[in-house]
């Protein structure tokens, strides 16, 4: 395998594991915090998807999906058009509700389908290209892509850990359902 595919492997696992975190859960499962300080589903999703569409689309020189789709629209977030998630307050995290999985999702998975687009049609020199030189020392598209993945792992198993939490609360509060 080359790096185009374990790359493109690497992102294929991120979409596995962030479609296993939110589809079939209500708005409401999306929106929980398991405390008042916590990230809900809904946010950890769109953070994930927000930073990969906005590292991959300046890697890349395309614009962000974000934008190029309106889905920032779609969205009605009271935020900052091009907010990422970073950095965010709890409140700010608070604002970050979907109307639904599939809005969610749909945003992701165009953010994804970008993303190994732009993956599938790399080779291993071009992962060298600085493409941030605002670090030292400068972070290469390798190093970049890495980061990305790495973050979007850690975001989408947070995801998968709260929907576990919220699903046993719900089993031990209807047992019958269960």
């Amino acid at each position: 395998m080359n790096s185009a595919g374990i790359l493109a492997d690497a992102f294929e696992r991120i979409h596995e594991a962030v479609h296993a975190a939110v589809e079939d859960l209500s708005p409401e499962d999306l929106d929980a915090r398991l405390d008042d300080e916590a990230n809900s589903i809904a946010w950890l999703v769109w953070h994930l998807a927000r930073v990969q569409d906005d590292h991959v689309a300046d890697a890349a020189g395309t614009e962000q999906i974000w934008f190029a789709k309106d889905w920032a629209s779609r969205f009605e977030l009271p935020l900052e058009k091009g907010a990422t998630g970073y950095g965010h307050s709890s409140a700010e995290v608070g604002f970050v509700k979907v109307a639904s999985g599939d809005l969610l999702l749909g945003y992701f998975d165009a953010v994804h389908e970008q993303t190994l687009g732009f993956v599938r049609g790399l080779d291993g020199r071009a992962l060298d290209r600085v493409v941030d030189e605002a670090w030292s020392p400068p972070v290469t598209l390798g190093v970049r892509l890495i980061s990305v993945i790495a973050d979007d792992l850690q975001h989408a198993g947070q995801a998968a850990f709260v929907r576990g939490v919220l699903e046993r609360r719900q089993a031990v509060a209807d047992p019958v359902r269960a």
